[in-house]
């Protein structure tokens, strides 16, 4: 059983990214806390939270890999889900009182029909259970105090979305769906705007992330073997911090104008433009950071310290 973390460790600089399968009912933090107390690390961050009620992909950033979180909170996201028909509830999932109950007369043609409006781009009024902040408040301590506020809707791109019925002949069946999605998507609403397309209503009542920007679910490792590792064994599951950074071009600079790069100054050449650049000294082979080219100038976006570069190579 997985015991919450109390005993006071030694902290190390450890650099990487672990894909984790979030174990539900734990808060993204709680997972990361847990993670960070099992490899001593120094600094670590996630890439976005995930629901308490959800399970699945969630990358964690420890040391330098902290500095490109935010591209993952950027990356389209896949995610199954189940979403049951007929009962619709205060908070959009499981979590919420039951509001209001309908029959449900669904087949699969409808549901067919009614999921073809939700591809593409779409918009979405973001729920007030959720993390998003209006006058430096989370939406949901507004929620839980009872108060309703109002909110705009914004537009998400749905890139793919498969729906089945399950348990069709039953008084309340669900719907099983396969999400593939642009950032700022909210599953839950997803969930109950289909829901009322079908004149019955719906909550969520499981949600699974499969994919993130390039990481998918096969790749991730659980906290119950993370506890039964040793020590080595878990920093052995630790991706490089440039695997963040794999549709990055690649930019390779000498030992110079390494140097240069790495004091902030930006470097002249003959790259074409590129939004987004991987920046690497040559000898020894370093991630340097991240940059964009505009013009044939090289310029710096964000940096890795010497130390940490020093740190990186000795591993």
């Amino acid at each position: 059983m997985l015991t919450a973390p109390r005993a006071r460790v030694a902290r190390r600089p450890v650099h990487g990214v672990l894909l984790l399968d979030k174990p539900l009912g734990w808060s993204s933090n709680d997972a990361l806390q847990k993670a960070k107390w099992l490899m001593r690390a120094e600094k670590a961050g996630h890439t976005g939270t995930l629901d308490p009620l959800a399970t699945g992909l969630l990358p964690l950033c420890f040391g330098a890999a902290t500095k490109f979180s935010q591209l993952q909170l950027e990356a389209d996201k896949t995610y199954e889900a189940l979403a049951r028909l007929g009962v619709k509830t205060s908070t959009g999932d499981a979590e919420g009182a039951v509001i209001d109950e309908r029959a449900v007369k669904v087949s699969e043609a409808a549901l067919a029909e009614v999921v073809s409006r939700f591809t593409g781009v779409i918009r979405q009024i973001p729920p007030m259970h959720s993390a998003l902040k209006k006058d430096g408040r989370a939406l949901y301590e507004y929620a839980r105090s009872g108060i309703e506020l109002e909110r705009d809707a914004r537009e998400v791109t749905i890139q793919e979305l498969k729906a089945t019925l399950v348990g069709a002949d039953s008084p309340q069946p669900t719907v099983k769906m396969t999400v593939k999605c642009s950032k700022g998507t909210y599953i839950r609403t997803l969930a109950e705007d289909i829901g009322d397309a079908l004149g019955c209503g719906a909550h969520l009542t499981a949600l699974r992330r499969l994919q993130t920007g390039g990481f998918s679910l096969s790749q991730c490792v659980t906290l119950e073997a993370l506890e039964a590792m040793t020590e080595e064994q878990r920093l052995s599951c630790l991706l490089p911090v440039e695997s963040l950074l794999c549709e990055h071009a690649v930019v390779t600079l000498d030992g110079e104008n390494a140097g240069r790069f790495l004091s902030g100054l930006r470097r002249r050449g003959g790259w074409p433009d590129a939004e987004q650049v991987a920046v690497y000294a040559d000898k020894p082979r370093a991630l340097l950071g991240t940059a964009h080219v505009k013009g044939g100038e090289l310029i710096p976006t964000r940096l890795l310290s010497p130390l940490e570069i020093e740190q990186i190579t000795r591993l």
